[in-house]
């Protein structure tokens, strides 16, 4: 429908679509440059998947890491962006990224609320190609006290069960390393006990936790910046339709409930309404063996974007090297009846785990990148059969560090090998026959890890040979941080399977977040972001953060250039 033919009821500069890095990204860098905005969220609260998140932002020649004194050849991440991507390296979307990402970083410190640290000591995940960096490319959102907010805390999406204690998130890195380390070290104890003090508190006055880490802080920050730049935030309205025509974008359609809002946009629309996770139809065209994946997304997240984008004359692009960021995962049924999913990113590195195949053989470096764990299982799964593996370990290593939802000593196992989810034996055979697995397989290949384990070393597939493997092991344990026999009963497993944290196939765009049309050109007044957007990395995962890294940047990308900001 034309503009023309179209009744408005309501009118603004640019609708952005999705509040999760991207979408509020965008709407805040469009307010600063003084638009009228208007952000619509179909869900009850905001935050998206990026409030569940770990929050880590991969984000190369940041001035946060400049300050603290870290300086590389700015032509280094493009090499290694180059070297990991291969034939999906797209020349246009990468430049764009890596002379915005830094901007962006300094744009959202000088103008908004965001505060960021530095991840010094993060590298990058494939640190023998070309280009690659040892530290400093990635960022997160320093801590937030949630009061700050007001009564909009109501509106902040809580972080996910399985991955916080009690609702309390804990950040990677010092945060992480004395909740692991509380049993063995007073200072460690005495950070546990300030921390679950002050969550106590909270809970018992505010009935949520309010000191934010990881993604919930980068959405509380990115909230309290559009509040106060005067975002229009429309919590509960769902974007239904695009109104276009052969010139472009002029407006859209919200739905609440019944209600219909007609919209007109002057400069636009930004589609970042969380990608295709959660939508059947499109999994099952695009993944590779839909029926065994478990989406860490949140449940909104159901391909809107796309099929709006689509409709308006946009393409999805369908040739990167995977459609999704994958991570292995566990399905957890808890105790009150209720299952969520557990995403397995750090407990695979630490020394003392295997993962191991039905037939009980080890099929991958199980030190490597949580999207490079679920392509080898992939890979190493016959056709037809379900895409699974086992992680194994011992007693030592469970009350050390924890597998999966069961956490370390103090708190109690009982309940999870009540529900099924730990599995255990007293012996290596009595594992198995508990998981189903090959027991002579599993008896082989434990104890040829144990021979080279006893030793630092891990002749199969050389686990903690790189600085990324070092850093997700444990220091305290040498000569080899991410090595240690498995030897010490009764043993323990926990299933994993495919899971994603977002898909990467989206819409494609040029290096302004301006979705292309059938044509060459793009679509006037149609922007796309985060995972409504494809992925930049083309279908890879070169480090952490190159998820919410992308989507803040081409938000701000996507917000300055409807503005007519863009330099």
């Amino acid at each position: 429908m034309t503009d023309k033919q179209h009744i408005w009821t309501e009118d603004c500069d640019l609708l952005v679509a999705g509040s999760g890095a991207a979408g509020l990204a965008a709407a805040v860098t469009a307010a600063h440059h003084g638009l009228k905005v208007v952000l619509a969220e179909k869900d009850a609260v905001l935050g998206g998947t990026t409030a569940w998140s770990g929050g880590w932002i991969w984000a190369p020649g940041n001035p946060v890491a400049r300050r603290q004194g870290i300086a590389e050849d700015p032509e280094a991440p493009r090499r290694y962006l180059r070297a990991v991507l291969g034939e999906t390296f797209n020349a246009e979307l990468a430049g764009a990224f890596l002379q915005a990402a830094p901007e962006m970083v300094g744009f959202f410190e000088a103008e908004t609320a965001l505060r960021f640290d530095c991840g010094a000591a993060i590298p990058d995940t494939y640190c023998h190609l070309p280009g690659a960096g040892l530290g400093g490319r990635s960022v997160i959102a320093q801590a937030f006290d949630a009061r700050a907010l007001g009564p909009d805390i109501a509106l902040l999406r809580p972080p996910l069960r399985e991955t916080s204690f009690l609702g309390m998130t804990i950040q990677a890195g010092a945060d992480l390393r004395a909740f692991l380390t509380a049993t063995r070290s007073l200072r460690s104890a005495l950070h546990v006990a300030r921390r679950l003090g002050r969550h106590a508190w909270d809970l018992a006055r505010h009935r949520r936790g309010m000191d934010l880490r990881n993604g919930n802080a980068l959405v509380a920050r990115l909230l309290l910046s559009a509040r106060e730049i005067g975002v229009d935030l429309r919590p509960g309205q769902a974007l239904a339709e695009v109104i276009s025509d052969a010139s472009g974008v002029h407006g859209a359609v919200l739905t609440v409930g019944d209600t219909e809002i007609r919209i007109r946009t002057r400069r636009g629309i930004v589609l970042a309404c969380g990608g295709y996770p959660h939508d059947l139809a499109r999994r099952r065209a695009s993944y590779p063996c839909h029926r065994h994946h478990t989406p860490l997304a949140v449940p909104a997240a159901t391909g809107d974007g796309l099929r709006l984008g689509e409709a308006a004359g946009g393409r999805q692009d369908m040739t990167l090297a995977a459609p999704a960021a994958y991570c292995p995962v566990s399905r957890v049924n808890w105790p009150d009846g209720r299952s969520g999913v557990f995403p397995h990113i750090i407990d695979r590195g630490k020394p003392g785990v295997i993962g191991v195949l039905a037939d009980g053989r080890r099929f991958c470096n199980e030190g490597l990148g949580y999207h490079d764990y679920v392509t080898a299982m992939q890979a190493a799964t016959a056709p037809g059969d379900e895409q699974m593996s086992w992680l194994i370990c011992d007693r030592r290593f469970l009350r050390r560090y924890g597998l999966g939802i069961v956490r370390p000593a103090p708190v109690p196992i009982r309940p999870w090998l009540r529900a099924g989810y730990l599995k255990t034996g007293g012996t290596l055979a009595e594992l198995a026959q508990a998981c189903g697995i090959d027991g002579a397989g599993l008896a082989e290949t434990v104890a040829r890890y144990n021979t080279g384990a006893r030793r630092g070393e891990d002749p199969a597939f050389q686990r903690g040979s790189s600085a990324y493997m070092r850093l997700q092991g444990d220091p305290a344990v040498t000569p080899n941080p991410c090595v240690a026999p498995i030897e010490t009963p009764p043993f323990y497993a926990v299933k994993v399977v495919p899971g994603s944290f977002g898909t990467f196939a989206g819409l494609k765009t040029d290096g302004q977040a301006r979705v292309l049309g059938a044509g060459t050109g793009p679509i006037p007044g149609l922007y796309a972001a985060g995972t409504d957007m494809a992925s930049v990395m083309g279908g890879h995962y070169p480090a952490g953060g190159i998820n919410l890294g992308p989507a803040l940047t081409f938000g701000f990308v996507a917000g300055r250039h409807a503005a007519g900001a863009a330099p």
